[in-house]
């Protein structure tokens, strides 16, 4: 399961930056566009972090890290929908994913906690 995670985070993480390529080039945009880039490339980094944690409390923090970096690009994405709604076709499935990925990780995190 984890190397499906590893792949999923970094294949989301390539489509939204290709997504963020053809975004808006507007100053107003640019630190949405890099706030963006940056969660969601920090995803998969910390997701791979996790994996190689020395001890499960290192794991269950590394993993808390990638849950709030996959919060935080989907509050990107609500973000640019609130402000450019014609971009909601190339968003749904980017924000879909990372839904799913940050609903296995929470999962995953409530799994560590309870095993002993």
């Amino acid at each position: 399961m984890a190397e499906n995670i590893k792949d999923r985070t970094k294949k989301l993480a390539v489509d939204i930056i290709r997504f963020c390529e053809k975004f808006a080039k507007e100053t107003k945009y640019f630190v949405i566009e890099k706030q963006i880039m940056r969660s969601a490339t920090s995803v998969g980094a910390n997701y791979r972090a996790a994996c190689r944690a020395r001890s499960k409390a290192e794991f269950i923090a590394k993993l808390g890290i990638v849950e709030e970096e996959a919060d935080e690009t989907l509050y990107w994405f609500e973000i640019i929908l609130e402000l450019k709604s014609e971009y909601e076709e190339e968003i749904r499935p980017l924000y879909k994913e990372m839904q799913e990925i940050l609903a296995i990780i929470i999962s995953s995190k409530k799994t560590a906690r309870s095993r002993k």
